[in-house]
């Protein structure tokens, strides 16, 4: 069964975004982007939700080819333009891009129906709201959290609408020297006695 890894930066109060939306908070550096590579690297799929899928269509088809292209912007052009996306909407229907399918209805049956196939991983970079939809299905097996150091007071959690409590397994940390703290946990399922 193929693994759903959701990938995404964090307040230290567990908000993924300002109360408008922004991000522009959160710290990046080469060192980061070259983790994210292997978690590309080890996925062939993306699972975005509709805002985030917009936003990332908008920049990365052509991100690599521009003049001053970094080395993280040719690469993950390189993955986007390669990767096969899924995009769970209830607006968008028929997008007409290669290697790009809409999920709108049934959207728990069509996620674990991904999971049964081949292949590598399946990546959500962002989608928040598509992760607090996966997490109350706990469709979710590996989160890559990337805490930065600031508190935002409000805006859109990490977690939210857990019915009931989850345990998770610290895989790995890694401290950035701009002061984020990587952590990978693994999504522990207990089984029924």
């Amino acid at each position: 069964m193929r693994k759903i890894i959701s990938c995404m930066h964090v307040s230290l109060d567990g908000f993924v975004t300002g109360p408008k939306g922004e991000m522009d908070c959160f710290l990046v550096s080469d060192e980061m982007f070259d983790r994210a590579k292997k978690l590309t690297d080890a996925s062939d799929t993306a699972l975005y939700g509709r805002v985030t899928f917009e936003m990332m269509d908008a920049y990365w088809p052509e991100a690599g080819k521009a003049k001053n292209a970094s080395k993280h912007d040719i690469e993950h052009s390189e993955w986007y333009n390669n990767v096969e996306k899924i995009v769970i909407s209830k607006t968008l229907k028929d997008l007409h891009k290669d290697s790009t399918k809409v999920i709108s209805e049934n959207v728990v049956e069509e996620i674990i129906k991904l999971k049964n196939t081949s292949g590598k991983n399946i990546q959500i970079f962002g989608s928040p709201g598509l992760c607090h939809s996966l997490m109350e299905s706990d469709l979710i097996d590996e989160y890559w959290l990337f805490q930065n150091p600031i508190l935002l007071g409000n805006g859109k959690p990490m977690f939210k609408n857990i019915m009931e409590r989850m345990k998770f397994k610290l895989l790995s940390s890694k401290e950035y020297t701009n002061g984020v703290v990587e952590m990978n946990y693994e999504r522990v399922k207990e089984v029924n006695k």
